[in-house]
């Protein structure tokens, strides 16, 4: 998916448990299937994952998160990622990696969501209770930022989808999210990437979220891009009454929403199909609702 990836096998992935974990070389490990776009992702044993950044500019999402996830996983009310051991660079990988935790569950998918009220319901606690968390002296987040900061990015990407999706339209959208106030309160904790690949859930109910590479303080507004990335169009009211969103949070969520869609279909349009048809769903949506 980039140009800078170096490869990740699992005779690799042994090699370096074997050098910096020994008590657990030889249990079984396996690649695991993902659309993510940063890591790789090994199951190792029954109860254990291995994840490792896959390019340059995922390293320090890491990093970031082992810092960032002991201060704010006891305040949330779904499983976080549970650090087991950390590995700095070496036997042949550039970057430190990390053992995790298995978390049980699996990643909802847009359109078969067995029990969407209740999913809609669960991620409202979950962000209204990571707002709550302390935001005293929190980093910055990555997307925290006012909206307009997007901006020369998603106008590059829609040059680059020109004759592949309403252009027109979408700049249109775009522009009414441009105009909604920004976010004049005190910064509060977000996730920043609440997409449908960083959730688990059992029986229809959110278990886990994870991948906290992005959290941080600012703006809460991009939390609530589950809406249009996850949520059908029947439960986004309840949703948006339970996290208390006035006009201008939910205009700038929408804007969030849209602005990684329309920045990631051209980049992933063949190199990651779910992403991409992910993307797609989300203009799709969004357009829908603007009608």
């Amino acid at each position: 998916m980039h140009e800078d990836e170096v490869d990740i096998d699992v005779s690799l992935v042994g090699r370096l448990i074997a050098g910096r974990f020994p008590r657990w070389a030889g249990l079984p490990l396996r690649r695991l299937e993902s659309s993510g776009t940063e890591n790789a992702m090994f199951r190792l044993g029954a109860d254990k994952v291995v994840r490792l950044p896959r390019h340059p500019r995922a390293v320090e999402a890491i990093t970031h998160e082992l810092r960032w996830l002991p201060r704010l996983a006891p305040g949330l009310p779904a499983a976080a990622p549970e650090p087991l051991g950390r590995s700095e660079p070496g036997d042949g990988f550039p970057w430190p990696w990390a053992v995790y935790r298995w978390l049980d569950g699996h990643n909802p998918v847009p359109g078969t969501l067995e029990k969407p009220g209740p999913l809609a319901e669960d991620l409202a606690t979950y962000v209204t209770a990571l707002r709550r968390i302390d935001a005293t002296e929190g980093p910055v987040g990555y997307r925290g930022v006012p909206l307009a900061a997007r901006d020369p990015f998603v106008r590059e990407a829609l040059a680059q989808l020109a004759g592949r999706i309403d252009t027109a339209a979408v700049t249109d959208l775009w522009e009414r999210a441009l105009r909604a106030p920004e976010y004049t309160g005190p910064p509060v904790w977000a996730h920043g990437d609440l997409m449908a690949g960083n959730l688990l859930v059992r029986d229809g109910r959110l278990t886990a979220v994870i991948d906290y590479g992005t959290v941080g303080v600012g703006d809460p507004a991009v939390d609530l891009i589950s809406a249009w990335c996850l949520l059908p169009a029947e439960v986004r009211d309840p949703f948006r009454e339970a996290v208390g969103a006035d006009d201008a949070q939910w205009a700038r969520g929408r804007g969030w929403a849209l602005s990684i869609a329309v920045i990631a279909l051209p980049y992933y349009w063949d190199t990651n199909p779910p992403v991409a048809a992910n993307s797609r769903h989300v203009i799709s949506e969004i357009l829908a609702e603007s009608r």
